[in-house]
């Protein structure tokens, strides 16, 4: 199962108010473990960047005005993606973007059902808790002491071992589990059973250790627990 852990930065909260998206990451899982292949983008605006935006990820006018627009990268991007399921941290935020600059060049949007929100994993698993991603980072002692700023190829590989923690550690399924799937936001990774075994192993006890052991019983008496059942 492939799947992409995904954030994005921008320079405010509402598309819809003219806020564009400035950087995407995004690192790549096979099976619940990091491949080592990535995407990483920076994202020109075409817009000032407020400076509430800049002290949040310091990503200002000067060094967005080289970088491609959205619609440069916009397949590129939509090939890395594909198919798989996208894991971000409060989903609805960066679907919200993503799907407004996709509508703006007029081609396909993302399904929100193709992301899983870790925020509402977080608060499914630690209601009352507080389920940022520096919370979480706490939680489960994860070293996030290089996130000064946010960055958007940062924070993916953080929340990816963060998601790897809250669906049960860093262990590969190596392809045993049956059935994985989301059920109301909820992770089912599956439990994985051993098959019986067509031909079972021959015993290694000897026809003298299994008269020795029957002597031994013998001599306990009708009330041994060996001599019940």
């Amino acid at each position: 199962m492939r799947e992409i852990v995904l954030d994005t930065e921008t320079t405010g909260f509402d598309p819809q108010q003219g806020d564009r998206i400035v950087e995407i990451g995004a690192v790549e899982l096979l099976n619940h473990m990091p491949t080592g292949k990535t995407y990483h983008q920076y994202i020109n605006p075409q817009r000032a960047m407020p400076q509430e935006a800049f002290q949040v990820h310091g990503l200002g006018d000067d060094f967005l005005r080289d970088k491609p627009v959205f619609a440069a990268i916009a397949d590129d991007f939509l090939e890395f993606v594909g198919g798989s399921r996208m894991v971000i941290h409060n989903a609805s935020f960066d679907m919200k973007f993503l799907n407004a600059e996709l509508g703006w060049l007029k081609k396909p949007l993302l399904p929100m059902d193709q992301a899983l929100d870790t925020l509402t994993i977080a608060r499914q698993k630690f209601p009352g808790s507080p389920a940022s991603l520096d919370a979480l980072c706490r939680r489960f002692g994860i070293d996030n002491s290089s996130r000064a700023l946010h960055g958007a190829l940062l924070d993916s590989e953080i929340l990816a071992e963060v998601y790897l923690e809250m669906i049960g550690g860093k262990q590969p399924d190596f392809g045993l589990s049956q059935d994985q799937s989301t059920r109301n936001g909820a992770v089912d990774i599956g439990i994985w059973r051993p098959a019986k075994r067509a031909v079972p192993l021959p015993s290694r006890i000897t026809e003298t250790e299994k008269a020795a052991h029957a002597a031994f019983v013998a001599k306990l008496g009708d009330k041994a627990l060996w001599s019940k059942g």
